[in-house]
């Protein structure tokens, strides 16, 4: 077995059977065949017990906010594992559920025949839920892997107040784990050939998706918001791969400098594809490590949570792992050690004081939901920052934490505030149901920050941003022209 006990949950009471029919592994978050500690684990049990490998990837109609959006994000990523697992004659079990709770049941039957069932570690969204009702009904071993980062959300004890005490944990820890990555082709050392023949029984009650030479299953008849639709950007594995590469040579150079310009496509744009799990944190993270020919031996022993310098790369490179790592894993580590990581609740005790101090002040604007999702503010940078949330699903780094300011200003409450970001994120950011993009929301209202001062209106002690301020700091004339009404 080549997975770390500490990447490992035995999620029930089961023992394995060793002589069920196959090993199952249950694709929920880390959907892909490359850099996958879940994948890797299912096949070394697959190698173990002698028994052939089925992978069950499956997509609900009824998970909060589903839509043509998502959906379609989500097929374009099973149509790449189809063709992968086929090349690796690998029994793919992609199934898309047509109403709501269709698929039930379909998971339970499947570990029936199974020697043990192996699924995603995911602390966010409804998975846990899922995964912890999906327990109680096996009688076969289940396990669930982490393979969201390269520190493992086990190792670390506690949940981390602030960004730096999070950094320098991780530079006095992260290093006994960087030996420690997955296969890049975990399929090249699966043992058991053949396919699987799945019962009839199983096929016919819940028939699977058809990827080969020809369209994408179609949306139209699906019980979803048809009204959010897809983005041009196109999911998948390949997609995330192809845009890694072009962020490495045409944006990693000048991103320090440059990630925050809103006219600039500076950032890496790789977070939806790590939110479904089109691809790998190991995998940017090797991908990078050999852009800079870099080695452990050039780590810094300064473990005192400093931004830059640490890692022994270049400016731009430590720059983007400070997003990748440091401020992406920390809000894995609150998802993992927090039952409230997406709540009010999660602000610290200060945020909340100051807030409710504030929390009667008089707003110079106030905004309901339906006007916020319009873009009918008076505000013509935040307006252009909804509408490119709304066209292309995402905002640029930079305004998206202005966009949360300025929603914190002009709504009658932060409590109120909160529910609009998360609406609003949740139901058109590719990459938003997120432990990553909870903690940037909650950031907007002082989670992860200190106090500061003067104190203002409305924010009290919680950091201030303006539009007036960002335009005279960035170059925001073509982003307001792009993203014009």
């Amino acid at each position: 077995m080549t997975v770390q006990p500490d990447r490992l949950n035995h999620y029930n009471a089961a023992p394995h059977r060793p002589d069920g029919e196959f090993v199952l592994y249950w694709m929920t978050m880390s959907r892909r065949t490359r850099w996958n500690f879940a994948l890797q684990r299912a096949v070394d049990w697959s190698n173990e017990l002698g028994r052939p490998l089925v992978v069950l990837e499956a997509l609900r109609v009824d998970y909060p906010w589903a839509s043509d959006r998502f959906h379609r994000f989500v097929l374009d990523g099973m149509n790449d594992n189809a063709t992968a697992f086929a090349e690796a004659g690998v029994r793919y079990y992609p199934y898309v559920e047509g109403t709501p709770n269709e698929g039930g049941g379909l998971v339970e039957t499947l570990a029936s025949a199974a020697s043990v069932v192996v699924t995603d570690e995911y602390p966010a969204f409804f998975l846990p839920g899922m995964v912890a009702a999906t327990s109680k009904k096996l009688s076969v071993r289940f396990e669930t892997v982490d393979t969201n980062g390269l520190l493992p959300m086990q190792a670390a004890p506690r949940a981390f107040p602030t960004a730096h005490g999070f950094r320098r944990f991780l530079q006095n820890n992260l290093p006994d784990h960087l030996d420690e990555f997955p296969l890049a082709d975990p399929l090249a050392t699966l043992a058991v050939a053949g396919s699987v023949q799945l019962p009839r029984a199983v096929t016919e009650r819940w028939p699977e998706a058809v990827f080969e030479a020809g369209p994408r299953p179609s949306l139209d008849d699906l019980p979803i918001d048809h009204d959010v639709g897809p983005v041009s950007a196109v999911g998948g594995a390949a997609a995330a791969e192809r845009r890694l590469e072009v962020f490495l040579d045409e944006q990693l150079p000048g991103y320090s400098g440059e990630r925050n310009q809103p006219g600039q496509r500076a950032t890496s744009e790789l977070s939806p594809y790590l939110h479904f799990g089109h691809i790998s944190t190991h995998q940017v993270f090797h991908e990078l490590a050999q852009r800079e020919d870099w080695a452990r031996e050039r780590l810094s022993q300064d473990t005192r949570g400093k931004r830059t310098g640490w890692w022994g790369m270049s400016e731009d490179a430590e720059a983007f792992l400070d997003q990748l790592v440091t401020w992406r894993e920390l809000g894995f580590n609150r998802s993992a050690h927090s039952t409230n990581h997406d709540s009010y609740e999660a602000l610290p005790d200060w945020a909340r004081t100051t807030l409710r101090e504030h929390a009667s002040d008089k707003r110079e604007y106030v905004y309901g939901l339906a006007e916020f999702e319009a873009a009918e503010t008076h505000d013509e940078l935040w307006n252009a920052a909804q509408r490119q949330l709304v066209r292309e699903g995402t905002i640029h780094n930079y305004l998206r934490m202005l966009w949360g300011k300025k929603i914190l200003e002009w709504t009658v409450s932060p409590r109120e505030a909160l529910e609009v970001m998360i609406e609003l994120n949740n139901k058109y950011a590719l990459d938003g149901r997120d432990p990553n993009s909870y903690t940037g929301i909650l950031w907007v209202l002082g989670l992860h920050d200190r106090a500061w001062g003067p104190e203002r209106p409305v924010f009290g002690k919680v950091r201030f941003m303006s539009s007036a301020n960002t335009a005279r700091k960035f170059r925001v004339k073509g982003y307001l022209e792009r993203y014009a009404a």
